[in-house]
């Protein structure tokens, strides 16, 4: 059951919490840092409002962050939403049976993990990371999701990368993102 979340803060320029480290994780990433942004309440806040605001007329019942920057906002989703959290995480870091399924980031290989009972036959899931960079981990999260039943109501990113083009990836599916590069 979905409640009215409330808007406090007045608009904000959400890039200026959002420093670019060099080089990170490998030489010629340039890694966007959302530490200060996390820091900062007012930006904290008023950037859960973007992403609440892009889902408030949806029907949602859970909302699937994804390891592990997408676990910060997944959860206060989840929250001012009053709907389930399911963390999507990386291999053998679930405790219960698992599905997996493996992507390419612009940097390499990975392979994400779902608990096979997280979402049941009809779900309306909101899918909530940090970044939307390449779309190869949310295209295998909008995968696990559907595998199990799920309906994605949208993909719900903090910010997107939009000269990696991941949203071509995402055809098909609803993609916000507070703040685009």
């Amino acid at each position: 059951m979905q409640t009215e979340y409330e808007f406090k803060i007045k608009k904000m320029d959400l890039k200026k919490y959002i420093r670019d480290i060099q080089d990170f994780p490998k030489p010629g990433i340039v890694f966007k840092d959302i530490t200060p942004l996390l820091l900062d309440v007012d930006a904290r806040d008023y950037a859960l409002q973007q992403m609440l605001s892009a889902v408030k007329d949806k029907p949602i019942d859970k909302v699937v962050g994804v390891e592990s920057r997408g676990f910060f906002f997944g959860m206060l989703l989840a929250q001012a939403l009053n709907v389930g959290f399911v963390p999507v995480r990386k291999p053998k870091k679930l405790p219960y049976k698992t599905i997996a399924a493996t992507y390419e980031l612009e940097y390499g290989t990975d392979s994400l993990e779902i608990h096979v009972d997280a979402i049941s036959k009809g779900d309306k899931v909101l899918i909530h990371d940090d970044v939307l960079a390449t779309g190869g981990t949310s295209k295998a999260v909008t995968e696990l999701v559907e595998e199990l039943g799920g309906t994605v109501v949208q993909c719900n990113f903090l910010m997107e990368l939009t000269f990696l083009k991941g949203s071509d990836r995402l055809k098909g599916n609803e993609i916000y993102a507070a703040v685009t590069y």
